[in-house]
């Protein structure tokens, strides 16, 4: 080496940004915004879409199988994001619940999303005593290790 390489930025993916200013940035992921951290819409749209991929209607593995397929890619997506705003995690938990729901819907032999009394009948609780991850549970878990 000539000793005279040097890091050249390209310009147009370079700037230099105000991270206390409305609007933010893009970066890794995540999105930056007013101090605050959380997964850039591409990076949901492409975990839903993952998400979606392995809870179709039509899924004929047993519902440990289909939860256990789910927890591999949700244990490695909250490992990256963990850092993002708690409030990120609450609808990804609904929306895993959700599309859970409306396998068991389908397989009773009711069609369209759980809603009202399959809340009762599939609880939040029935999905964790089968193993469902839980961001929202895995935040406040690593919230409370930070401070303690």
């Amino acid at each position: 080496m000539d000793g005279g390489s040097r890091l050249m930025l390209h310009p147009d993916k370079t700037r230099i940004v105000d991270v206390t200013q409305p609007g933010g940035f893009d970066f890794l992921g995540y999105h930056f915004e007013l101090g605050q951290r959380w997964p850039r819409q591409k990076s949901l749209k492409k975990f839903k879409a993952a998400l979606r991929a392995k809870t179709k209607r039509a899924n004929g593995q047993s519902l440990q199988a289909i939860i256990a397929n789910v927890n591999r890619s949700v244990r490695g997506w909250f490992g990256y994001f963990k850092h993002s705003h708690r409030y990120t995690f609450e609808p990804l938990d609904r929306l895993m619940r959700t599309r859970l729901r409306s396998i068991l819907r389908k397989r009773s032999g009711r069609s369209g999303r759980g809603r009202g009394a399959d809340h009762r009948r599939w609880s939040n609780d029935f999905f964790a005593e089968h193993g469902l991850f839980s961001f929202v549970a895995a935040h406040a878990q690593l919230r409370q290790s930070l401070t303690g």
